[in-house]
C-alpha cells in the first residue's frame, strides 16, 4: 500500500494546499494511499492542535477529510479514466461541498486513520464518503463533492 502517495502526483502548481501540499512548509502535508478500492491516509495531530485539553480541534479534522477526500477523488477519476496517479497532468480536485459529522471526540496523543472511497464518479464530479478513526473507534465520518478544476485555472 505505501507506494507514492497521490498527492506526490500533484503537479508544483497544485501543491501549496495548505492541507496537503507537498510544497507548503507550513501545511499539514497529508499523504493519501491507495488501497484497494479506498484511500486511506494517517495523522498524528500535535499538541497545539487542540480544542478543548485532550481533544483535537474539530477545524483540523474537517481540513484532513477534506483533502483526503480530494485525493481519493483524484486516483478515482484517474482509475475510472484507465489512468495511472503518475499521468502528467495527474487529475486535480477542488471541495464543492464538505459535509462532516462529528460522532465523538477526538483524543489528541493518538494517530488518526482515515478511509475513503469514491462513492459517486460522473463527468466532472466526484462523491467520497469517509470516515475517521482514533484509538479503535469512529470519531468523524464525512461526505465531499469534488470537481475537476476548471481548464482556466490550470498553469496559474
Amino acid at each position: 500500500m505505501k507506494s507514492k502517495a497521490i498527492q506526490d502526483n500533484y503537479s508544483d502548481d497544485f501543491s501549496y494546499c495548505y492541507g496537503c501540499g507537498r510544497l507548503n512548509e507550513r501545511g499539514l502535508k497529508i499523504k493519501s494511499y491507495r488501497d484497494g478500492d479506498e484511500a486511506v491516509c494517517t495523522f498524528q495531530p500535535q499538541a497545539y492542535h487542540i480544542a478543548i485539553p485532550g481533544i483535537v480541534y474539530g477545524g483540523l479534522i474537517a481540513s484532513i477529510i477534506d483533502c483526503h477526500c480530494i485525493g481519493t477523488a483524484a486516483a478515482a477519476a484517474a482509475r475510472a479514466e484507465g489512468l495511472e496517479m503518475d499521468t502528467d497532468p495527474a487529475p486535480r480536485f477542488l471541495t464543492a461541498s464538505l459535509k462532516v459529522d462529528y460522532i465523538k471526540p477526538t483524543p489528541l496523543g493518538v494517530i488518526l486513520t482515515v478511509r475513503a472511497r469514491a462513492k459517486e464518479v460522473k463527468g466532472r464530479k466526484v462523491v467520497v464518503t469517509a470516515e475517521l478513526w482514533a484509538d479503535g473507534e469512529i470519531r468523524a465520518r464525512g461526505e465531499v463533492v469534488a470537481v475537476k478544476v476548471p481548464e482556466e485555472m490550470k498553469g496559474r
